[in-house]
């Protein structure tokens, strides 16, 4: 006799399926670099988007102020942006080899471009001599330099590679050359580049397997070099003393004035913000809001749903590309990702940190965000460098996880005895 079905009410409703379920927990687990190149593209083309919005906004009234077009700046920016986006895809498609032979040619170009800035051509722009201007074209070298020291520094150290235990191989010629590169900026007066140069630095060494000991001296070294280029300038003391609440009761009037209201515009924005293009504060209470501090500006637009929106996209990069990393056992390879993706995720750290207060402010561009078509091209450049190695190591080392099956051999039966 059949068993007697279930009344309806009694029976227990099936849940939908979620499609999304699981998925966000596979892509951490899969290492395979099909899976990771396309959310590097889609994060990267993303913050940029978002970057080409912001710097229309925020440089809209200063614009028109000024009586500029209040499209310039943006048109500038789109600009740079797609000249970047095509060096990052030219670069994605080359081969490490190439990128190892790019090494030397970058570095000198790069000093060369650092030198000029002491001649005529060079300019000063807000007190920092760090700009090439020929022809009405300008651009800042040192944000090359940045991409060079790590591209060369990889070739070095991965040639180097069984003889970094010794600290003098560890240490020359790394370090004189960064030195100089360093030095360079400095004398530009550009303190804040000049310790993402240093961070670059330590970034390089680390991951090219520099003993801990030479590479804590090092740091030693550059952080003493640190406090001294800020205890010799009057205007870096007065910004640390603003921060540290040490300054006068006219400080919000002087040196706090940008970094106060700043604050004013993250607190202002709420959940959501006030409505993109709605800022209060970019009308002229903070200067120049399209360069360094582009955040504040952000998240009085868009609020803290905003801000959150931009520290998850540069959080989904790091794993991204950390996913990559993992995945290659070359040298070079694995010291260039890594630098470059430090020097990035880094620099935009200390950029958010300094306009929300955290640390002093130092003059640091927020990557793919903040206004600057040397930054912008030279960070995209990074990226495509990024994901030449991911096209490599998925050609060298194929996922198993085709559709077809993999067969093994026949193995051969014994032969019989007659």
């Amino acid at each position: 006799m059949a068993a007697a079905r279930k009344p309806l009410a009694l029976r227990t409703p099936r849940k939908p399926r979620n499609p999304l379920a699981g998925r966000f927990p596979r892509w951490l687990a899969d290492e395979s670099g099909g899976r990771t190149r396309p959310v590097i593209f889609a994060v990267v083309l993303t913050l940029a988007g978002i970057g080409l919005v912001e710097v229309a906004s925020a440089s809209s009234v200063e614009s028109v102020a000024a009586g500029i077009n209040p499209y310039d700046l943006p048109l500038k920016q789109g600009l740079w942006t797609l000249a970047g986006v095509v060096i990052m895809f030219v670069l994605a498609g080359l081969p490490v080899r190439h990128i190892r032979k790019l090494a030397w040619p970058m570095l000198i170009i790069s000093l060369i471009g650092l030198g000029l800035v002491f001649t005529p051509l060079g300019m000063t722009v807000n007190g920092n001599r760090n700009w090439l201007n020929a022809g009405g074209f300008t651009a800042q070298p040192s944000e090359f330099a940045k991409l060079a020291l790590i591209v060369w520094g990889a070739a070095v150290l991965s040639r180097k590679e069984a003889l970094l235990s010794q600290w003098k191989h560890a240490v020359v010629p790394l370090l004189p050359a960064g030195a100089v590169i360093a030095a360079l900026v400095a004398l530009g007066h550009d303190l804040g580049t000049t310790l993402i140069i240093m961070m670059i630095i330590a970034a390089t060494l680390f991951y090219g397997g520099v003993p801990m000991k030479v590479l804590g001296v090092a740091g030693g070294i550059g952080a003493g070099a640190a406090l001294v280029l800020a205890a010799t300038s009057g205007n870096r003391m007065g910004r640390i003393f603003s921060w540290l609440g040490m300054g006068s009761t006219e400080d919000s009037q002087g040196l706090g004035y940008q970094a106060l209201n700043g604050q004013y515009a993250l607190a202002s924005g709420g959940w959501f913000g006030v409505g993109l293009g709605q800022s209060r504060q970019k009308w002229n209470w903070i200067p120049e809001a399209h360069n360094d501090f582009i955040f504040t500006i952000l998240g009085e637009e868009l609020g803290l749903a905003g801000t959150l929106l931009v520290l998850g996209l540069f959080a989904i990069l790091a794993v991204a590309v950390f996913k990559t990393i993992t995945r290659t056992e070359d040298t070079f390879a694995r010291i260039v990702s890594c630098g470059i993706i430090t020097w990035i995720i880094g620099q935009a750290i200390i950029n958010i940190a300094m306009v929300s207060g955290l640390l002093p402010v130092i003059g640091v561009p927020l990557p793919f965000i903040s206004y600057g078509g040397s930054a912008m091209v030279s960070s995209l450049a990074g990226i495509g460098m990024i994901l030449a190695v991911t096209r490599t190591n998925q050609s060298d080392r194929p996922s198993l996880r085709g559709r077809g099956t993999i067969r093994k051999p026949p193995v051969p039966e014994p032969a019989r005895t007659p």
